[in-house]
């Protein structure tokens, strides 16, 4: 007995110094998502409160996603090339910091500067959470990021349901403080743990950047999330807003909004051991129509049931390109360059959202829903030459 027990006392040591460094990016991941599920829910109190025009609505909305952009190619690299925890630590802090600004805020000037430093932290830190989950647990990867991925979808599936039914008559401003709380204890959890970086400093390797252009199938993958991200984007901007112009009450779009992401949730559980087999060609071509389908239902009514059967229609579609999309793109993507080419799937993710918005922030939502349309008849076609080139590979 006793000669096995320094073996035991460093294996419980192991799994104790890895729980504690699962905490911090978990909950890192946690603001994240809160902020990506609650902000669309606060626009119409933050339009009431500083007295916005819809475009500038759109900056708020905007100026974060074109942040997160660039903060996501900046701490990809910065990742690989430096100390992978010091880069997710700065990173977090940032977003606490840009959460804190947006809370206290009191012009329009001080909102965008919150929202940008807010973005840019969220950008550098978010490509990390599941590098540092799976050297946290090299053993079991697969299991810790399925359950980041469920308590990610979770939080977002309730957040906004929480949020308009208890925490709505305390203000916007409570919903980014909470935020920056739980950033914070995802920072000081870093600070505490004494993990080190398991993954030795490598000095970037030379690459052949042409390849990359190169790959036709992994482009169309590319304009296919650009599409349907731009879509789902769009629809979470400009819901919240036309039902407050339709006098829906925040509880009513918390629960819309819920509805959405608990169905992803849900969906893309169901579907996690469907994406590595030829279902994937079906999967990711389901996505634009059942998105397309969503937006279409609103020209009915805004009553609660057809509401939320069109955010489950959306949220399934992103159940459907999700994932999907992500799998494609590791399959097309040149070799020694998956890095890379994730990089620029949450860059074009963003960007899809960021014209979508920017354009028909304004419009009229019919002719907006026709514009989704074009969108995801783009979003098809494209999907079909994903396929196509999904056949050569198998």
């Amino acid at each position: 007995m006793t000669t096995h027990m320094p073996d035991i006392g460093k294996a419980t040591l192991a799994a104790d110094s890895a729980r504690k460094a699962i905490i911090g990016p978990v909950a890192a991941s946690v603001a994240f998502v809160m902020e990506l599920t609650l902000v669309p829910l606060l626009l119409p109190a933050i339009q009431l409160q500083f007295d916005l025009s819809i475009s500038q609505l759109a900056w708020v909305f905007n100026s974060y996603g074109i942040a997160v952009a660039i903060g996501v190619m900046l701490g990809g690299w910065c990742g690989d090339v430096f100390n992978t925890r010091k880069v997710f630590g700065y990173g977090v802090a940032l977003f606490a910091a840009g959460s804190l600004v947006v809370a206290a805020a009191e012009s329009f000037e001080m909102l965008i500067f919150g929202r940008i430093l807010q973005g840019f932290g969220g950008g550098t830190f978010s490509p990390l959470v599941p590098l540092l989950l799976t050297r946290a647990l090299p053993k079991k990867p697969g299991r810790t990021l399925i359950v980041w991925g469920s308590i990610s979808g979770y939080v977002a599936a309730f957040a906004p349901l929480i949020f308009g039914s208890f925490l709505g008559q305390y203000g916007w401003n409570i919903a980014f403080m909470f935020i920056a709380a739980i950033a914070i204890i995802a920072w000081l959890t870093l600070i505490v743990s004494q993990t080190d970086d398991v993954l030795a400093i490598n000095s970037p390797q030379a690459k052949n950047f042409a390849e990359l252009f190169r790959a036709r199938y992994l482009w169309a993958t590319y304009l296919y999330v650009f599409c349907t991200y731009g879509a789902i984007t769009y629809y979470l901007f400009r819901l919240p807003v036309w039902l407050s112009d339709n006098n829906v009450e925040a509880t009513s779009v918390g629960i819309v909004l819920s509805t959405m992401w608990l169905t992803f949730s849900c969906l893309s559980t169901l579907l996690r051991k469907m994406v590595d087999s030829s279902h994937l060609r079906v999967i990711i071509f389901a996505a634009p129509l059942l998105i397309v389908a969503g937006f279409l239902l609103l020209f009915f009514d805004d009553t609660i049931l057809l509401l939320i059967a069109s955010s489950m229609l959306v949220g399934s579609g992103l159940a459907c390109s999700n994932a999907p999309s992500t799998q494609m793109i590791l399959r097309f993507a040149p070799k020694g360059m998956s890095a890379a080419s994730t990089s620029l799937d949450i860059t074009f993710a963003r960007l899809g959202g960021i014209a979508t918005v920017a354009l028909l922030s304004e419009t009229e939502f019919v002719y907006a829903a026709f514009a989704m349309v074009f969108s995801s008849l783009v979003a098809a076609v494209s999907a079909l030459m994903a396929n196509k080139g999904f056949a050569e590979k198998s």
